[in-house]
């Protein structure tokens, strides 16, 4: 088996203390040893995500200090006792790396997933959780089948254009919005029917179920608290509201029957750790994104490269949807 050397030290974004941007700092850590089951993997890029933003703020709490990230693509270093099926030097992604933007992070092998030889590592992981998380979305959560009307909000964000290209491969008629002029050309580069400037309509899911022939069959949401309300009343009747995140806050509790009332509804909150539980459900998803970018059917932009130190930069455009597409950090 080969071996590549590996230093003692290497530098780590660490979450010092639960808040915001200010609490991320550069700091020098040991690297860590893969344990049973563990690789260990140089990073060369680690994806920037809300999922972040919900840990260091404490959201989804973790004690203190933590280095922060969960995606992550590069070259295997080293492996830990049982490992068998990944190989030093083999190119990997993950989306569950548990400390990703660092230069050297661990991932358990079973959750890391080869990357082809045709894409760039950076490419990948830029992929990874964006990716699969379309592609639950689009045939799983909902289904879609050729002439389905489909809502897809912040379509010129990372996940939205990859929602607008798996849709419209699928047959879907797609309403996108977005929130600027600069995003409509993005949104309709990717393939959206109808765009719609959510900063210039008054009532959004009136002008919605205009463009969808009196309402969509799914509402794919991942803003939350600001769009909520117009994702809902754009539903036609039995349709689906898929909540996949809150990057504008937090939907806050609401009535039930409302869903009764406004034509036998459904709301649900997916997220991806759910739909790739198994190897085979992970192998197949990251697979078909994964190869679908290396081929050229499905396209993936990546909105800037960052070094560690200007982490917070990247978190800054990240919350204030100031994105068109993958932010990454290049430890």
């Amino acid at each position: 088996m080969p071996t590549i050397d590996v230093p003692s030290t290497h530098r780590a974004l660490v979450v010092t203390t639960p808040g915001g941007r200010g609490v991320l700092a550069v700091e020098a850590l040991p690297v860590p040893e893969p344990g049973a089951g563990q690789v260990l993997v140089e990073v060369a890029a680690a994806g920037v995500n809300f999922i972040d933003v919900y840990k260091r703020e404490a959201i989804y709490p973790i004690p203190t200090p933590f280095v922060l990230g969960d995606e992550f693509a590069g070259t295997v270093v080293a492996v830990g006792p049982g490992v068998t099926a990944t190989e030093v030097g083999q190119v990997v992604a993950t989306t569950e790396a548990r400390g990703a933007m660092a230069t050297y992070a661990l991932a358990a092998a079973d959750r890391v997933v080869p990357v082809p030889d045709t894409l760039a590592a950076d490419v990948a992981c830029a992929a990874m959780l964006q990716g699969m998380t379309a592609h639950y979305l689009t045939t799983s959560t909902y289904p879609i089948q050729a002439g389905d009307r489909v809502l897809v909000h912040a379509a010129a964000g990372g996940v939205g254009q990859l929602l607008v290209q798996l849709a419209k491969a699928r047959g879907a008629h797609v309403v996108a919005t977005v929130g600027s002029a600069a995003k409509v050309a993005i949104a309709e580069a990717a393939g959206a029917d109808v765009v719609l400037r959510y900063d210039e309509i008054d009532d959004l899911a009136a002008a919605v179920r205009e463009a969808s022939d009196g309402g969509v069959h799914v509402a794919y949401d991942g803003v939350g608290k600001a769009t909520f309300e117009a994702s809902l009343a754009s539903l036609r009747r039995r349709g689906m509201l898929a909540l996949f995140g809150g990057a504008s806050g937090q939907v806050p509790p609401f009535d039930l029957q409302r869903l009764n009332a406004a034509g036998s509804l459904f709301v649900t909150r997916p997220t991806l750790a759910h739909y790739v539980a198994t190897r085979e459900e992970l192998l197949w998803r990251s697979g078909e994104v994964l190869g679908a970018i290396a081929d050229g059917r499905l396209r993936l932009e990546v909105g800037g490269r960052y070094p560690l130190e200007r982490a917070a930069d990247a978190y800054e455009a990240l919350e204030g949807r100031a994105t068109t597409g993958k932010l990454l950090l290049i430890p």
